[in-house]
């Protein structure tokens, strides 16, 4: 399994470069570079990812809030604003560090996601990245569209499926997991979802 440039793109495009100083809110940690998220990070992950691309002080500044998440990570944020995260490096970091790590994470969460045509591939990519992998739900229901998901992909591959009737599967359930955020006034994450929802249904034509 790879990622193309057209799903680094997408990725691109809707996680914009993270500043330390502005906090995601909710559960989120101190988040830089592509969504790069300290919170759910170890010092020694953050270090290994992040050495190479930052000064002394900022990264021992930034070092200082892995762990941190919520309420603690909201009133670190401000202290930060003089630390700038440029895009070169945040693209350095998510294509040699970042993008190894996810694409493991989606081929265990979506096992067989290598047969995919390369579009559908790079949905499925963004999707983990976005929502990580896990099949369990933490509000009843939020996660069972990756569930069914997870079953359509494991289907593809099998030599009797129907593989245009299974991409329109996962596009459609790309598509359900809006209602998990509408009302919300978080349009970024409906417009998200159904750009993935559209570029799995863009190699449906080259399904057989």
């Amino acid at each position: 399994m790879i990622l193309s440039d057209k799903g680094k793109a997408l990725i691109f495009e809707f996680e914009g470069v993270d500043q330390p100083s502005e906090w995601p809110e909710g559960d989120s940690g101190i988040t830089i570079g592509y969504g790069d998220d300290l919170g759910y990070k170890t010092l020694a992950e953050f270090t290994k990812d992040w050495s190479t691309e930052l000064a002394i002080g900022a990264l021992a500044r930034l070092g200082a809030c892995c762990g941190k998440k919520g309420n603690a990570a909201a009133k670190i944020a401000p202290t930060l604003a003089d630390i700038h995260i440029n895009t070169s490096a945040a693209r350095r970091v998510f294509e040699k560090r970042t993008v190894p790590r996810y694409l493991a994470a989606t081929a265990a969460a979506f096992p067989g996601v290598e047969h995919l045509p390369q579009a559908a591939q790079d949905a499925i990519f963004s999707l983990v990245y976005n929502r990580g992998g896990g099949m369990h739900d933490i509000h009843p229901g939020d996660r069972r569209e990756m569930r069914a998901i997870r079953d359509a992909v494991a289907a593809y591959a099998k030599p009797d499926a129907n593989r245009v009737a299974l991409l329109k599967e996962i596009a459609a359930q790309i598509r359900s997991m809006q209602r998990l955020w509408k009302g919300k006034h978080m349009d970024g994450l409906l417009k998200r979802r159904e750009a993935e929802a559209k570029l799995v249904e863009s190699c449906i034509g080259t399904a057989s």
